[in-house]
């Protein structure tokens, strides 16, 4: 009965606030305050991201030990990819293609832009991931979940010379967003909370592991083509490997067209338990037509 109760609860709150905002809000709204990770995308519509990540570092922290190390740094860059199939704009399908390339032994942080296969580099496409994003409740258009199948393409997570690349376990991941603009329009909570479960090759660090990471971010619209933002970040793996981090971070993004936005963030590790210590440096391009 009692959980009867904070179900229903809930459900009425997330309805109430997001009748409130549609009710409250100008509808006629720039990409960037319309299209949250939340939307769903109508039919025929598309939406391709092109991000960017290089994430670096001189600290970590093993066995509750922090200590300083040489450079190592790891460029991430993903294309995703979705489309709109349903009338009732419930449903998307979309691909999800993951390139690395990573380099260790104090190279510098730029060295990963020499797309390297050498004693300290490595670099190729790690994994690629069908994906769904679907919205649960009808009447709660901003909350939606991307769910996806990720699959390694590559067969040794480390080289001969200890240079990692990716994971090579299986990764089902669910995603699930939910956003609320202000009455105002001018400030937006955005939450994430992502799922992971990793599993299919017992030679992976990853397998037979559960990851929960939530979000949170917290925009500003200075104009309706802008827009500046903070978030907090933890993430948390369980199972046969154990391992924690919290990043802050702040960014930015801007409406270059009425199809094109640039988004540009920066985040620093503040903690961790058998992670690196590191800051990351993130630029993204999102076409919307």
């Amino acid at each position: 009965m009692k959980t009867k109760f904070i179900t229903t609860f809930f459900l009425y709150v997330f309805t109430a606030l997001q009748t409130y905002s549609q009710n409250d809000i100008d509808t006629s709204k720039s990409n960037i305050q319309t299209y949250t990770p939340s939307k769903l995308l109508n039919k025929g519509q598309w939406d391709i991201k092109f991000f960017n990540n290089l994430y670096t570092e001189t600290e970590a922290k093993f066995n509750g030990v922090k200590a300083d190390k040489v450079r190592e740094t790891y460029f991430t860059s993903t294309i995703d990819i979705f489309t709109g199939v349903s009338e009732n704009n419930r449903l998307n399908i979309g691909l999800l293609l993951e390139y690395r390339s990573n380099t260790i032994g104090g190279k510098s942080a730029t060295s990963v832009f020499s797309f390297s296969n050498d004693l300290n580099s490595r670099n190729g496409l790690s994994s690629f991931a069908p994906a769904l994003k679907w919205q649960p409740l009808e009447n709660i258009g901003n909350f939606s979940v991307q769910s996806a199948f990720h699959i390694p393409l590559i067969d040794n997570e480390s080289d001969v010379n200890g240079v990692f690349l990716d994971q090579t376990a299986y990764m089902f991941q669910n995603r699930f967003f939910y956003d609320y603009t202000l009455p105002s329009g001018k400030w937006q909570l955005f939450t994430e909370l992502s799922t992971e479960y990793n599993f299919g090759d017992d030679n992976s660090f990853a397998n037979n592991t559960f990851v929960l990471a939530p979000g949170l971010f917290m925009s500003y619209f200075p104009s309706d083509k802008s827009t500046i933002l903070g978030y907090i970040q933890h993430y948390q793996r369980m199972g046969d490997f154990t391992q924690d981090f919290t990043t802050l971070g702040f960014g930015g993004k801007y409406q270059i067209t009425e199809i094109l936005n640039l988004e540009i963030l920066y985040g620093k590790f503040i903690r961790g338990n058998n992670t690196g210590l590191g800051q990351s440096f993130n630029i993204g391009l999102r076409a919307l037509f």
